[in-house]
């Protein structure tokens, strides 16, 4: 399979759910720790971008490099992209938010076995819904960091906005629950249900 790094972004204030989402047990495992399994399954290496680096220090993230924001600052999900993709020297990143509760291991070695065949004008791969990109999981070329760059600087923050400037090739998704992102308690009973039926 194509060489592959993850970033998992863990930056956000959790205020619909109430507590924080990353450590919330799905199947007895932390969400975190089970976006991070998933990633780790087809890529090399995995950063987390995150400003409460401390609150997961304790999960069973191996050989995971946390990259520290400041918790009074943060800036969103386009700049925690721009902040892991510094560090990556894969030709591809794989961005995942840490709210994913149904990730298919499978689907994902499916997709990163096609990414050599996406075409090189293509700054990303991710799948399409009624409203836009889903931009929070999916593949980006590190080659797109300046692009991104530039657009943060101009004070850009929307990953719509910026994904609009650019090709971008459509993922197929023939399984869309797997994008579901648990935001609210209602989502997480659910889950939970789903959970309990398997």
């Amino acid at each position: 399979m194509t060489e592959l790094s993850g970033i998992i972004l863990a930056g956000g204030k959790s205020s619909r759910m109430g507590k924080d989402k990353a450590l919330i047990p799905i199947g007895g495992v932390p969400l975190l720790e089970k976006v991070y399994h998933v990633a780790k399954s087809c890529t090399n290496k995995i950063y987390v971008v995150t400003p409460w680096v401390e609150r997961y220090e304790d999960l069973y993230l191996p050989g995971c490099e946390f990259i520290p924001e400041d918790p009074n600052h943060t800036q969103g999900p386009l700049v925690g992209l721009a902040r892991g993709m510094e560090k990556i020297v894969t030709e591809w990143v794989l961005l995942l938010a840490c709210d994913l509760p149904n990730l298919q291991i499978p689907v994902f070695h499916d997709w990163v076995r096609e990414l050599d065949n996406i075409q090189p004008q293509n700054i990303a791969w991710l799948a399409k819904n009624d409203y836009g990109w889903e931009p929070l999981c999916g593949f980006y070329r590190t080659s797109c960091l300046p692009l991104l760059l530039d657009f943060i600087n101009q004070g850009g923050r929307s990953f719509q906005g910026w994904l609009k400037l650019y090709p971008v090739a459509t993922l197929p998704l023939s399984t869309p629950h797997i994008l579901f992102n648990c935001n609210t308690p209602d989502d997480l009973r659910m889950v939970t249900k789903e959970d309990e039926l398997e």
